[in-house]
């Protein structure tokens, strides 16, 4: 027993030995693997850059979009060694424009990302969405402006958010009739939503959208916000890689949204400003510009599941008619696709002379089972962040689908409660909280168009929303997207935040969203700031080359767009018969401050002989 004990020690000695030379190993082997990980990401971050590159060439034409594959490029990872290309060189050295961003999954990326050995390929994959999709967000909570404590905060422009009407719904929901704490709203709901509450959304749904029919509870689904929504449909409507058809400029959250945990891509149709063909408005969705990027995607082996439709429309403010909004759902079903219509900003339509036009309104569906209706109170109730979202479809497979992630993406019962309180106050709704509301942002809205008008900067004149696009084309000199970034980044350090169009997908340099749905004094500081910035940049283009800026803006003149957009205020073809004498005036400021007539051709000549005349009318211009 004692030999025996002693081999035994032996044994243990000798395999405690074996173990801390394999662990030595292993972190020798570790060490090597983090560091060989490092590089590997280098290299694939290089080639995602070239790729992206040539996609702004290939997939622009096309109409897919540039949707790398992470798991594929880092599988493929392995497979680069050491070999470091030129790029990849370039990158290292700061000599590309890797430090500013590359567009991937419809995206704004930072290239500067650094990955975390500790995530997984799909870990880090988020952690760069997130990241760079927050860049301006983060910036801005660090730094907020406050009339008191912050005054040199930054103004935030950029996040659409409705700042007018916190007193009317403070006031509503500390009522004591909207608090409830009873025993089921403390326990695990229906995950679909508890029944009251989807009943309450039903009848909201069916009067505000003047639908045909009533609207059924057991169609109606409850999740945190419509983001959740979108990320759940994608889910149960795609598999990994297949594809949404959405148009472009389109608010960039929805890429976020369907491809991080889906890995849903998505297929754009590109609008542009021109106003061509059969189009009578800028930005306008046709049929064909669906047909054609459907086609496209076809032909580059992508699978199309569906068309995302924006109705009022963000970044644009455009609402559909029903007619427009039929011929976009017959094209879906021939071609057997769901379509998404997100009527977020439903109530959120501010003058008389437009009116908003939901799908639920249609007698008859073109395909009823493949169209689906998304709501929620951040944008309507000025409440974005109270996460309520409400999906409509009369297809109870997908109705089972996307309830199952009500256990990840619920809303909790006492919210429930309150929100079902407030969307049942119909007398509340009308009278007190839209009345005032539309008049707020009618107000608004007037404010920043005139400001821009003042300035003689072209944007679209629309009637829906929290947002104006705006077109600082003519302050880009070269009219490339690192100008737009860079322009971005000046309104930043100038401390305003807005969005630039390459978040939007905007295939056109220069096109910004600004937020007008906040209070008058900051609205005010903030235009003073965008002014600001523009007056430098102008400045800095004119002094770098004069010569050339002279001849590119007296062909701007010529482009039939600028007079479209500027003077544009309802969605239809725009006469000279039926403009405001506004906005021709507003179109003449814009017009001769885009060139030098005014000193070449009036400084000497009745700038003397009549220098009242002279005087109104250079002040009118603006150049004094």
């Amino acid at each position: 027993m004692e030999e025996r004990f002693l081999q035994m020690e032996e044994r243990r000695l000798q395999r405690d030995l074996e173990a801390e030379e394999r662990r030595i190993q292993l972190e020798q082997r570790r060490f090597e693997l983090e560091r060989d990980h490092d590089f590997r990401m280098f290299n694939v971050f290089a080639q995602m850059l070239s790729i992206l590159r040539q996609g702004n060439q290939g997939s622009s034409v096309t109409g897919v979009a540039p949707n790398v594959d992470l798991n594929q490029a880092f599988s493929n990872a392995t497979e680069i060694g050491e070999r470091m290309s030129e790029e990849a060189k370039a990158l290292h050295l700061g000599q590309t424009r890797s430090d500013r961003i590359a567009s991937v999954h419809g995206s704004c990326y930072r290239a500067d990302f650094q990955s975390s050995p500790y995530l997984s390929v799909r870990g880090n994959s988020a952690s760069i969405v997130w990241t760079s999709s927050e860049e301006g967000y983060e910036v801005y909570h660090a730094d907020k402006y406050d009339e008191d404590k912050n005054p040199s905060g930054i103004i935030n422009l950029g996040t659409s958010e409705n700042k007018l009407c916190f007193d009317l719904m403070s006031k509503k929901l500390t009522q004591s009739s909207m608090n409830l704490i009873e025993p089921s709203l403390l326990q695990y709901p229906d995950w679909k939503g508890h029944l009251f509450v989807r009943e309450e959304v039903a009848r909201f749904l069916t009067y505000y959208s003047k639908a045909a029919a009533p609207l059924k509870a057991e169609n109606v689904i409850l999740l945190n916000g419509c983001g959740s929504l979108f990320s759940a449909l994608a889910m149960v409507l795609c598999d990994p890689d297949e594809a949404f058809l959405i148009a472009t400029p389109f608010y960039g959250g929805i890429s976020r949204n369907v491809s991080l945990c889906g890995n849903v891509k998505l297929v754009y149709a590109y609008l542009d400003s021109q106003v061509t063909g059969s189009c009578t408005r800028p930005f306008q969705l046709t049929v064909d510009k669906l047909k054609k990027a459907l086609q496209d995607a076809q032909s580059e082996g992508v699978k199309v599941r569906g068309l995302i439709l924006l109705n009022p429309q963000n970044p644009l403010g455009d609402i559909y008619s029903l007619s427009e909004l039929q011929d976009y759902l017959e094209f879906a079903k021939r071609h057997e696709l769901h379509v998404i219509v997100d009527e977020i900003y439903m109530l959120s339509v501010f003058d008389d002379s437009a009116t908003f036009h939901s799908v639920l309104e249609m007698d008859r569906l073109p395909d009823p089972q493949r169209t689906h209706v998304i709501w929620g109170v951040s944008k309507d109730f000025a409440a974005s962040g109270i996460r309520f979202g409400t999906l409509y479809t009369l297809n109870q497979d997908v109705i089972k689908g996307v309830a199952s992630f009500g256990y990840l993406h619920g809303i909790c019962g006492p919210m429930q409660y309150k929100i079902a309180q407030l969307l049942r106050d119909r007398d509340w709704i009308n009278q007190v909280y839209l009345r005032a509301n539309h008049e707020r942002l009618k107000a608004a809205h007037t404010f920043v168009t005139d400001e821009l008008k003042t300035l003689g900067v072209p944007f679209l004149n629309r009637s829906a929303g929290f947002f104006i696009w705006i077109d600082f084309r003519k302050y880009l000199r070269k009219g490339t997207f690192e100008e737009e970034m860079i322009l971005w980044r000046r309104f930043l350090e100038k401390k305003v935040l807005l969005s630039p169009g390459n978040s939007f997908e905007c295939n056109e340099p220069g096109w910004f969203r600004i937020i007008f749905a906040d209070k008058i004094h900051r609205l005010r500081l903030g235009m003073q700031r965008i002014c600001e910035v523009l007056e430098e940049q102008e400045h800095e283009i004119l002094n770098e080359d004069k010569d050339q800026l002279c001849q590119s803006e007296s062909e701007a003149t010529v482009d039939s767009t600028d007079e479209v957009i500027f003077v544009s205020h309802h969605q239809e073809p725009t006469s000279s018969g039926s403009s405001t004498l506004g906005d021709l005036i507003g179109l003449l400021q814009q017009q001769m401050r885009s060139s030098d007539w005014l000193q070449k051709n009036t400084v000497g000549q009745f700038a003397q002989e009549k220098p009242e005349v002279y005087d109104v009318f250079s002040k009118l211009v603006g150049k004094q």
